[in-house]
């Protein structure tokens, strides 16, 4: 059974309660708590190493797996390897993260790598959350690790967000397009107090006719750190782009690398990076409506990060 607060994090990272007849595979403390497949969709435990292999069958449409890990006791550093082999012509929905609860003074950490192979035509809408809660002095870490393949003529939408309470965070997302392959890359980062964030995001444009977009945002706040290294290559007759905003409040500190590279004459990379603080313009219109100023700083943030 459940606790309060392991019920908590699965809601805000999935939505398993009120999506029963999908199938499942949910982690807590490193070890599986729940497991349901379909007949399209097969979840098998991987016999090598932590970690499961989700299979999705070819031409199957609107389909949808959640595979979300919590991590509730202190002092725990789970690991876990999860494969996804999406079938040619199919269409699915994955929806993982972690949430770390820690009452404890011990740091409590969750290392989650995935492999999705998109094959031939297959269309992924990839959504990973991740948040952290508990009242313990030990940290909460997370290290999550994706690599991407998209075959010919698949695409690939991936949407991340680390909520809140997450102390430390290294996020590392590699992507692989073969021809006329596409991804979107969406990532949304709120980082607070001391906490410490890096995402790296590696975009490899392989094939002809290939295309990428990387959209990252954040903001940052109290003596947090936030570090962003995003790179593009184009390999191929390719069209990719770059665009990483950022709001700095308090004594935060943001970095943005972005990087382009063309291997190919006929490669068009573009890049942005922007870094600055909330407008006074914003902040003063919605205080004259009433609204108090912690309030109007949220809207903004709110607003900023959809």
């Amino acid at each position: 059974m459940l606790s309060k607060n392991e019920q908590e994090l699965l809601n805000k990272i999935s939505n398993v309660f009120s999506n029963i007849n999908t199938p499942i595979s949910i982690r807590l403390n490193g070890a599986q708590y729940e497991r349901k497949v379909s007949d399209t969709i097969n979840i098998i435990t991987k016999k090598d190493k932590p970690g499961i292999d989700v299979f999705v069958k070819a031409n199957a449409k609107g389909q949808t797996v959640q595979v979300p890990a919590i991590v509730s006791e202190g002092g725990i550093k789970d690991i876990v390897y999860n494969t996804f082999d999406i079938g040619e012509n199919s269409e699915v929905e994955i929806i993982a993260g972690c949430g770390i609860c820690n009452e404890s003074s011990d740091n409590t950490e969750h290392d989650g790598t995935h492999e999705i192979i998109v094959r031939k035509n297959a269309k992924v809408k990839y959504i990973e959350k991740h948040i952290g809660i508990g009242h313990g002095h030990g940290k909460r870490i997370l290290s999550p690790s994706t690599v991407v393949e998209v075959m010919e003529g698949g695409f690939i939408e991936m949407d991340t967000t680390q909520i809140k309470g997450v102390d430390d965070a290294v996020r590392e997302t590699i992507v692989y397009l073969h021809d006329n392959a596409k991804a979107i890359i969406k990532e949304k980062i709120m980082s607070a107090e001391n906490q410490k964030a890096v995402s790296k995001v590696k975009v490899f444009l392989e094939g002809e006719n290939s295309s990428a977009q990387v959209i990252s945002k954040s903001v940052s706040r109290d003596n947090s750190h936030l570090s962003f290294f995003t790179e593009m290559t184009g390999k191929n007759k390719c069209k990719g782009h770059i665009q990483c905003d950022s709001i700095i409040m308090d004594n935060a500190r943001v970095e943005s690398t972005p990087k382009i590279s063309a291997m190919d004459s006929q490669a068009e990379l573009i890049h942005e990076a922007a870094i600055g603080r909330i407008e006074s313009d914003q902040l003063t219109k919605l205080m004259t409506l009433g609204i108090e100023q912690n309030d109007a700083e949220k809207i903004i943030i709110d607003s900023f990060l959809k």
